[in-house]
């Protein structure tokens, strides 16, 4: 190296040793040697406004790396960054950044303040009449409930003063003390076991006895008129490390203050927040709530960021039911009826005065907008006729696939009826017919501004604090017409539901549907959003193949043409080899071709179901994960004489999985089977001795037959050259990676790690071994079916 060389390497170096030390902020003695990396590659594609994509296995201890790089370019004086923001999709990768955040504080050094950190929930986790069932507030209806009474509290703010409503509450809750009165045993509202200097039952106040929210009052009255509404939290968040909805709801409803109005004002002040995807990529969240926090000043840590993808899809799309374009059309029609009826009859008839001031109120609140009573009349035309077309659609589509429907309402099946070829994009029905039919794009367009003006003015003349259609119909409406038709896709989507009210033999007995906008290529969306932060990490134990990845989120896009740095590593498992066996079964691919329905006795079936009853009698609990429930059923009959209990995953509701879930931990080994497709094999911790094997049959491909999933292969096809790899093989070879990854999750755990079918094992036309990644091609070594059984005892013996 060149002089010049040495002076620069040394340059580097003296910068390097000036930067502050990241290893106080770490919560461990001593970090493994791929978290040092991790680290410090993060911090150093951070100084250039870049991402890290990394991929860890179980035992890398990603939080802790992710939390140590964040907090370190938080506290580094020479740093832009002021807060990390934690996005993940599973709760219980939410608890684990909450435990490693109290780690670090306990462990820091003893002159460091503690590092401030929230966890962001919703207004039903911190709301205290919510958790306290009282004013008629419960998580039906928190939401509508809190909104309405935040507005009456605004303008009865407006009227008087924050603090009078405030005292007047406090006066009422006095009262009730000094009579001794009792509510439910208690004349305090207690949430969280904390009482709040309020009575039960929301006060009224004003010359109409106004209803109000005496918790946003006090709020309001801690507000400064000019400063930061950091300023109106009462209590010093600076000192308590990681603040969680109970000590919201105890500190600030103690202080008789809105816990959630307090957690607003929070967000830009502490150093680490903690949420899920929906805080950063769903509009409606980010626009009312996190807006604050997409900044080039936030570190963006996106766990699970293998979930990104799929999750971010369903937050950019879109749709308007059947029920909701009818309950718009009422709506709009309360607003219409008033001033219509008076028009009609003449201005010199007879009215009531109660109908002349709601005729009056409506008039002066058009006014003061632009929207026309004429063209409310044409959206609600328009919403009309778009339920008459919805109805026809369905029923012509019913006819046509399942003649005798009416006859067999409970065995209708969710469905879907593409609305253009979902391979060959263009223009789709619905918005040709509408141009046939005189919806021209005027209406389209102005349907949102039409509709929030049809809420306002409900809000105005109502106060039922109830949840309005017509607004999220009429935005729908305006995004169906505004956004292309190569990238989204357009449908009716008929979802399988039950409503005695309507006919006998209407579909709207058993089904609600759906006009549904789907955007098929998310990567702009997220690149976009990602592009706001100042970098971040992506990390998952399954994120391979990198690349694709990259290309899918957008990274690739911020590398390319905005050029800011993606920066790819891969940690494979820490933990002693010796420990685990993994097996890449050569059995025959378990496809529908090959296998048959369940009932057949075929070559693949019989191949699959031997394997099952190997890996079944390993000791110990065993999962066994298959591509759908249908399946599923079928592999836990195949187990009919295993020696252990056989415990079936079946589409049920949170709470009969957490049941089963339990059921399975607890008492004798067992053998649960489910499906790929559930919430058994993501996000559960199955440590210790709770899982020692672990069988993956097949590689669980969604249907490639629905339209919706023909429109994101072709849309990936054109964005990327090979959409069923990008679009389908990748997806599904992640969510076999993920069960499989449950059975090792520590040092001294011990266990089997089998997946069966030879796509997994060979290399074909059809092969998914290249999906695995590096480190897994080398664990999973193929192997025969005739050599399974010796391999299987080798190990449990050896």
């Amino acid at each position: 190296m060149s002089s010049e060389g040495d002076e620069a390497a040394a340059t580097a170096d003296d910068e390097t040793s000036a930067r502050p030390d990241w290893r106080p902020i770490f919560g461990h003695d001593e970090p493994y040697d791929d978290q040092v990396d991790g680290i410090e590659t993060a911090i150093d594609t951070a100084d250039e406004g870049g991402f890290l994509a990394l991929e860890g296995a179980c035992g890398t201890g990603k939080t802790m790396l992710a939390l140590t790089a964040g907090i370190h370019l938080v506290r580094d004086p020479d740093s832009k960054f002021e807060r990390v923001f934690v996005l993940t999709s599973v709760k219980q990768q939410l608890r684990q950044f909450e435990e490693d955040l109290r780690t670090i504080n306990n462990n820091l050094p003893d002159d460091w303040q503690p590092i401030s950190a929230m966890t962001l929930v919703g207004k039903a986790d911190v709301c205290p009449y919510n958790l306290a069932n009282a004013g008629d507030i419960d998580d039906t209806n928190v939401y509508e409930r809190c909104e309405g009474l935040r507005e009456r509290t605004r303008g009865l703010a407006d009227e008087t003063t924050p603090g009078s409503l405030v005292d007047q509450a406090r006066s009422q809750q006095v009262g009730l003390a000094d009579s001794g009165a009792q509510n439910n045993g208690a004349s305090f509202l207690e949430a969280a076991g904390e009482p709040t200097p309020y009575p039960h039952d929301t006060p009224e106040a004003g010359d109409h006895d106004v209803e109000y929210c005496p918790f946003y009052a006090q709020y309001l009255d801690d507000l400064p008129e000019d400063g930061d509404p950091v300023e109106a939290v009462p209590f010093d968040h600076t000192e308590m490390g990681l603040i969680e909805s109970e000590d919201l709801v105890q500190r600030a409803g103690g202080h008789g203050s809105c816990p959630h109005s307090v957690m607003g004002a929070l967000l830009s002040h502490v150093e680490v927040l903690v949420g899920n995807y929906y805080h950063a990529f769903d509009p409606t969240t980010v626009e009312s709530f996190t807006g604050a926090l997409i900044d080039d000043e936030t570190f963006v840590v996106c766990d699970e960021a293998h979930m990104l993808e799929p999750r971010v899809r369903d937050l950019v799309g879109d749709s308007v039911s059947d029920r909701a374009l009818r309950d718009a059309e009422n709506e709009l029609s309360r607003v219409i009826q008033p001033v219509a009826a008076i028009e009609e009859a003449g201005h010199g008839a007879q009215h009531g005065a109660e109908a002349k001031q709601k005729a009056a109120t409506i008039r002066e609140e058009l006014q003061e907008t632009e929207v026309t009573l004429s063209e409310l009349r044409d959206t609600r035309r328009f919403l009309t006729a778009l339920g008459d077309e919805l109805d026809r659609r369905v029923t012509e589509h019913l006819d046509e696939e399942q003649p005798g429907w009416k006859r067999n309402l409970t065995d209708l099946a969710d469905g879907e009826i593409p609305l253009r070829d979902p391979e060959t994009p263009g223009t789709d029905e619905l918005t040709r017919w509408a141009e046939r039919n005189g919806f021209d794009a005027r209406i389209w367009t102005r349907a949102e501004t039409v509709c929030a003006v049809a809420k306002h003015v409900l809000d105005t003349l109502d106060d039922d604090d109830k949840r309005r259609a017509v607004s999220g119909v009429g935005r729908t409406l305006a995004t169906w017409y505004r956004v292309d038709h190569t990238d989204f896709f357009r449908e009716i989507e008929l979802e399988r539901t039950w409503d005695d009210t309507q006919p006998a033999e209407s579909w709207k007995r058993a089904y609600t549907a759906s006009f549904s906008l789907h955007n098929c290529l998310p990567a702009g969306a997220i690149g976009e959003q990602l592009g706001e932060f100042g970098a971040g990490v992506l990390m998952s134990a399954t994120l391979e193949p990198l690349d694709v990845f990259t290309e899918v989120t957008g990274l690739q896009h911020l590398e390319e043409e905005e050029d800011r740095p993606v920066v790819e590593r891969t940690y494979g498992l820490e933990f002693p080899e010796e420990n685990r066996a993994s097996f890449a079964l050569a059995a025959p691919k378990f496809t529908y071709s090959n296998r048959g329905d369940p009932g057949e006795k075929t070559d693949t079936r019989r191949a699959h179901a031997t394997a099952i009853r190997r890996v079944a009698d390993s000791p110990g609990n065993v999962l066994v994960g298959m591509p759908s429930y249908r399946e599923a059923e079928w592999a836990a009959s195949v187990l009919d004489n295993c020696d252990k209990e056989v415990l079936l995953d079946e589409a049920t509701d949170d709470v009969a999985t957490e049941n089963l879930k339990q059921e399975f931990f607890d008492g004798e080994p067992k053998v649960l089977v489910t499906s790929l497709r559930g919430t058994l094999t993501e996000g559960v911790d199955y440590k210790g001795d709770r899982l020692s094997a672990a069988i993956i049959c097949g590689v669980p491909i969604i249907n490639t037959a629905s339209p919706r999933t023909r429109a994101v292969r072709t849309a990936y096809d054109r964005a990327f050259g090979d959409g069923f790899k990008y679009a389908l093989s990748v997806p599904a070879v992640r969510k076999a990676r993920q069960a499989i990854g449950r059975v090792i999750r520590g040092p001294g755990e011990t266990g089997v790690r089998v997946l069966c079918d030879e796509r997994y094992a060979r290399d074909s036309w059809d092969s998914v071994r290249e999906l695995l990644g590096e480190a897994e091609r080398e664990e999973f070594q193929p192997v025969s079916t005739d050599m399974f059984d010796f391999a299987l005892e080798r190990f449990w013996s050896g």
